[in-house]
């Protein structure tokens, strides 16, 4: 065991994670996932637990019960993960793996989404948006920060026309702008999300104070970063705040998020509730008050597509999800009959 202790209420431990912790076993933090197992920190210090079988059992079945980086969960005397605590908040993206209908938690029980969006070469207002769409789902408070904004300068302005509700910065690791707005509170725990040299290695190591992860060069032709966070992990930071950094994302799939695109996209969902038809596509039907906004300029075209693709996204995991569902109930029936027929053989 561990010689540092853990103060688990500095670490976002509560009364009603408490109440749902059974008798005989003790909480835990994730900090870190590998294959199987996990590490923790405990009110006795960092320690290594793995997967019960139960646990297995039940990621077998959906990847969305495996614990992720930020979990709270229950260990027993062996240092194995029993269950995992309700979780209060979660960034759920669609699975990588081509075909299969199923949701990948990349961390939990978040109170901030930090979005990474580079200044350099350019802001890429869609991948704002799509970002926007999973913190917003999660339950957790997104927050746009334009990284490396000492390359450029950044019209701020409309990446918050793209991101109605959300708080936008502008942040620079090399000169410290915007970084003492970001801090996180303490017992408070935030999440980097971007793309691949987005910046957000280079600002938690701001945050921090210290070199916490590997960093490389950006390129000077046009401020692009090489990815260098190869994992998820849970960081404690001076203050008391906590950060979670995470390898950059190339797929961004968007998974039951039809909330999240709601409050992205709110000032659509205002307009298409002005609709002249309640089931209107808003493609070229007759008092559509999307259409009219657009026409009149009070809706950009960009947004506008933006919109309907991950509407159309939203729509088509949706129905891919229903599937698999239902398959796994037709599934789950043959099995019963199957055992009731062999119960029934004279």
């Amino acid at each position: 065991m561990a010689s540092v202790y853990f103060n688990l209420p500095a670490l976002g431990w509560d009364g009603d994670f408490a109440a749902s912790l059974k008798p005989g076993h003790v909480p835990a933090r994730v900090t870190r996932v590998d294959r199987g197992t996990c590490d923790v920190f405990t009110a006795d210090g960092e320690l290594r637990a793995a997967h019960s079988a139960a646990l297995k059992r039940a990621a077998a079945a959906d990847p969305v019960a495996l614990p992720c980086v930020g979990d709270w969960v229950a260990i027993d005397g062996d240092n194995q993960i029993q269950e995992i605590l309700p979780r209060r908040s979660s960034i759920v993206r669609a699975g990588v793996t081509p075909g299969v209908a199923q949701g990948q938690v990349l961390a939990a029980n978040v109170d901030v989404v930090y979005i990474a969006e580079p200044a350099v070469p350019r802001v890429d207002l869609g991948r704002i948006e799509r970002f926007l769409a999973l913190a917003w789902e999660s339950g957790a408070q997104p927050v746009v920060l334009i990284t490396k904004a000492d390359l450029t300068s950044v019209d701020l302005a409309e990446v918050e026309a793209a991101a109605p509700g959300a708080t936008v910065r502008a942040v620079s690791s090399l000169t410290g702008e915007g970084l003492e707005e970001v801090r996180i509170r303490p017992a408070r725990t935030a999440v980097l999300l971007g793309k691949s040299g987005a910046g957000k290695s280079t600002l938690v190591n701001a945050l921090a104070g210290a070199d916490r992860m590997a960093t490389q060069e950006i390129r000077a032709a046009d401020g692009r970063g090489r990815h260098t966070t190869v994992h998820r992990e849970l960081l404690l930071l001076p203050g008391g705040g906590m950060i979670i950094d995470t390898p950059g994302l190339r797929s961004i799939g968007l998974y039951d998020a039809e909330e999240g695109l709601s409050q992205a996209f709110s000032e659509l969902e205002e307009l298409a509730g002005q609709c002249r038809f309640h089931d209107c596509a808003h493609e070229a039907e007759p008092g559509c008050a999307v259409l009219a906004a657009a026409e009149e300029g009070e809706l950009s075209e960009r947004r506008l597509a933006s919109w309907r693709k991950l509407q159309r996204e939203a729509l088509w995991m949706a129905s891919r999800t229903d599937a698999r569902l239902r398959a796994e109930k037709t599934r789950e029936w043959k099995i019963i009959h199957k055992s009731m027929r062999g119960r029934n053989r004279p």
